[in-house]
Order: structure tokens, then sequence, then C-alpha cells
């Protein structure tokens, strides 16, 4: 009997393990359904995921482009891929194989160089966007916000947000004014949109080369002094001098890159088109030997030479000279001396109407002021100078000059909506909205239709409606990856024989190898000034 009723009770056992593995399968398709479900919650009202696919946010965000690093100096840049005009339909990333080919030019030596050809198009920038945040705070001036393009809402757009609802914008020489008051950008975003215009420390390995600029090259630091360059060192300037005799050292622009509104993203056909950019900031790095001397930077905006200088005994100035000859000192502070033979940083930059030197640690700034005129009669036709000057016993490195973005308008187009002495003031739950790479950046300025509502309405001409925001960009997770080092002669042994070696050759152009450089979309603020 015992025996009967073991063998019944183990009998019993396979249907219970059945319905516990069929239990186990349905709450693992639970699980998964449950998953999908929230993934889908959170792509559609939390963050969601886009691909950067044109350059009209360039440098910030970059489209399809060419990775670049000059033959002649090594600085790194990037060239943007436009499909059509290599024959390919919008948003369409080739494989590696043989390109029209353009000019580019290193936006620091100036050295032309051709792109395309067998070079990999490199994907844009993947970024995450943050689509809850404007359901409860308002979008800030200078986000960069995702929007649906008010002329076909089925498309996504990206740009950067600068006129707020019921504000009179109005763009002045690159600059945007609020209600007749220049909007000065964020720190942080401010130092996301310098752009190069000469690094000392990329120094070209075959300057007689006739492709700098269409010439030679030389050093565009002209020295009339007793500045010295160092031949071993060629990177590092070097005086020797009395303490109470003044040195300076001019920037050419008919050697090296000049000032103008360029982007090395763009076609340099259209560089000489281009307005001048003023807005200028020049850094390097001081290594005083003695306790007597001082070190300064001199920057021009229109008639007006603006000149900032630290004492080596310790004291900063901020004086302006102004085309009559009269010499105005606007700021002065005491700091500790500098360290003798101890590299200090030295900045100066005149940005929005604001004068900013620093020196280590220490800054002093002067406010020209927020009206249009602040920065004297403007004459955009005079190209700024860069004048470095000093005295004592001085080693400069790591000299370069940077310019800010600025706002221009694409050549034979008119002037655009908003600009100088033709302002547009937003309505109720209207935004304005510009592409970072300004002349190739079709944004609020140069929509020529009204926006598409529904049931048949339309929104004004230029405007974002609060209704088609998307949300805030925040992350670049993914930029475009690199190519693995493939030995150049593997490339065209597969490039030159059969359909299955053509593969290979595009498996082995692939950027397979991630790039982790990922980093923060910085936005704006709504404080006033």
């Amino acid at each position: 009997m015992a025996v009967s009723k073991t063998e019944k009770s183990s009998s019993s056992k396979p249907p219970q393990k059945k319905r516990d593995r069929a239990a186990d399968i349905a709450n693992t398709f639970e699980w998964l359904i449950t998953a999908f479900i929230l993934a889908f919650v959170f792509r559609a009202f939390v963050m969601e995921a886009f691909r950067i696919p044109t350059g009209s946010m360039a440098d910030t965000l970059k489209g399809a482009h060419f990775r670049l690093r000059c033959r002649q100096c090594g600085y790194r840049y990037e060239y943007g891929f436009v499909p059509q005009n290599y024959g390919f339909p919008e948003d369409y990333v080739p494989p590696p194989g043989n390109l029209k080919s353009y000019s580019s030019r290193c936006p620091s030596c100036g050295y032309y160089q051709a792109t395309g050809g067998a070079m990999s198009v490199a994907n844009g920038d993947r970024i995450l966007v943050l689509k809850c945040l404007y359901q409860f705070f308002g979008p800030k001036r200078w986000d960069v916000i995702v929007f649906k393009n008010p002329l076909d809402p089925r498309i996504n757009y990206i740009k950067r947000l600068v006129g707020l609802p019921e504000e009179k914008l109005e763009i002045i020489d690159g600059d945007v004014y609020i209600n007749g008051k220049i909007a000065r950008k964020p720190p942080k975003v401010q130092n996301e949109l310098w752009m190069p215009v000469y690094d000392n420390d990329y120094q070209p390995v075959i300057p007689y080369a006739p492709a700098f600029n269409h010439h030679q090259w030389a050093q565009p630091f002209k020295a009339g002094s007793l500045w010295e360059i160092d031949e071993a060192s060629p990177t590092l300037f070097r005086l020797d001098s009395s303490a109470d005799q003044i040195n300076s050292m001019v920037y050419s622009t008919s050697i090296g890159n000049d000032f103008r509104a360029t982007y090395a993203y763009d076609d340099v056909r259209d560089y000489k088109r281009l307005p001048y950019c003023s807005d200028l900031m020049v850094r390097f790095y001081a290594n005083p030997h003695e306790s007597e001397g001082r070190i300064g930077i001199e920057l021009s905006k229109y008639e007006t030479h603006y000149k900032a200088w630290v004492d080596l005994t310790g004291e900063m100035f901020i004086t302006k000279n102004e085309k009559n000859g009269k010499i105005t000192e606007l700021a002065r502070e005491s700091i500790e001396p500098p360290t003798i033979n101890k590299s200090a940083l030295v900045k100066f930059a005149n940005v929005d109407h604001q004068l900013v030197f620093q020196f280590g640690s220490e800054k002093l700034t002067w406010d020209l002021g927020l009206s249009p005129e602040a920065a004297g009669p403007r004459k955009t036709k005079i190209e700024p100078q860069v004048r470095i000057f000093g005295s004592g016993r001085l080693t400069l490195s790591h000299v370069a000059i940077f310019r800010d973005i600025h706002y221009t308008a694409p050549n034979g187009l008119g002037q655009g909506r908003a600009a100088e002495d033709n302002p547009f003031t937003l309505g109720k739950d209207e935004f304005f909205v510009l592409g970072d790479n300004s002349p190739n950046s079709q944004d609020s300025r140069w929509w020529n239709r009204p926006g598409k509502a529904n049931n048949g309405l339309s929104y004004r001409e230029g405007i974002v409606p609060r209704d088609y925001l998307v949300g805030k960009a925040l992350f670049v997770y993914w930029p475009s990856g690199f190519e693995f080092p493939w030995p150049e002669s593997l490339r065209t042994v597969l490039s030159r024989h059969s359909r299955l070696s053509r593969v290979m050759y595009w498996i082995v152009s692939l950027d397979c190898i991630p790039n982790i450089e990922q980093r923060f979309i910085y936005g704006g603020s709504n404080e006033s000034e």
C-alpha cells in the first residue's frame, strides 16, 4: 500500500512542474510587455534619442561630416558632408568610395586641403533630448531645443532658442538684441561657441607650400621689437628687455586666417563674402622671469582699441584708446604679484559688449553697456586688430586667438527676419530660433511660409509655436566613431578585385571604434542682465 501511494504521489509531480514552467513563461512575457510599455512611455514622455542629420548646428552638433586632420599643422577639424552636393539623396551617408573632391581650410594655419575621394563619411552626433522639461518649466534663452518644423510638422528640427514670447528681437553686427539690449550668453554657452582663428601650438611641417591662404606660411605674429621666436621651440615667444620698454607683436591677417565669420565646416568659396567678427579672445600662458615688467593684450572693435595688462608688481588694468587719441582707464585692481618662473593663464576677451581680462585666477571685467551704441559708432567693414605687448623678461606659450559666434545673412538672400532696423516682435507662445552654423542654417530668419497648424489654421512666419516644442537637447551620448587603423595596403587590395573584396573594403572602412567623447549640451538663462 505504501509503495502504491508513493508511486501515485510521484506520478503527480510532472504536471505540477509543467504548470510552473508555463507560469514562468507567462511571467517572463508579462515582464517583457511591462518593460516595453515602460520604455515606450519613457521614450514618448521623458527622454528620446535623436541623430543630427545636417550641419546647421555645427560645430556644437555635427551632422554627417568628414573628420579631418590638417596635413600641415595637425589641427583637427570637421568638414560637412552635404549629400546633394555629391549626387545623393537627402540624409544619405555613403560607404567609402570615389567621392567628389572639395577644398576645406584649416581653421588654424589656413592650409587648403582636398576632402572627399576615398575618405569615409562620419555619421551625425547622436543626442538625448529631455522631452518632459518644458511641460513644467519654460524654455530658457540659449537652450538648444528640438521642435517640430512649423513648415512640415512631420520633421523634427534642432536649433538654439534666442527669442522668447512677447520680446522684440533684432540681430545687429552678429549679436542678438532683446528689447533694445544685447543678450549676453552664459559663460558655459560662451565657452562652447568660441571658434579658432589661430593656434600657435600647431606649426606647419612644410611652410613653404603655396596653399596657406594662397601663399606660403609665415608666423602671423609680426614682431617689430625685441620679441623673438625660440628656434628650438617655435611655439614659444621670448622677450628680454628693460621693464620700462614696451614691445609689441601684431597679428597679421595678410598671412594668417582673418577675422571673418567663417566656418571650417562649410564651403570655402563663400569665405570672402562673410562679414568681420570683432568679438575676439586671445589666450596664452605667460612665464615672468623677473619681478618687474608687464604683459598685456590689445583688441580693437570698430575704431576703438581696448588694452588689458598686468603689471608684475601686482596690478591689473583695462583701458580704452579712442581714435582721437583719448585714453580712458576703465578698470584697475590690485593683486598678489605673480610668481617668478611660474606660468599663469592670460586671457582677454571683448564679447557681447563686455571686457573680461584674466590673469591666473584673478579676473577684471568692464561692462561697456547693453545698447547697440555701447561699443561706439558701428564701422563693420573695419577689420579688428590683435596685439600682444610686454616688457621685462618673459616667455609666452600656447598662444591662440578665437572669435565669437556671429549671426550672418546667407549670400544673396537679403537681410532676413529680425535684421538691423527690421526688428521682429514675438507674440504670446511664440519663439525665435537660430542655428549655430549661421551661414548655413534654415531657421526663423528665413522661413518664407506660415507654419502649419490643425484644422486648416496656420502659424505666423518665422516663429516656433509653443505647441511644437519637443524638448531640450541634453547630452551627446554617441559621437560618430573612428575607423580601425587597417594597413593601407589591405585597403588597396580590397578595393580592386571582386564584389566580395569590395564588401570587405566597405566593412574595414566602417567607423567601428566607438567615440567615447560624450558631452553635455549647455543651455541658457532667463535671468535679467
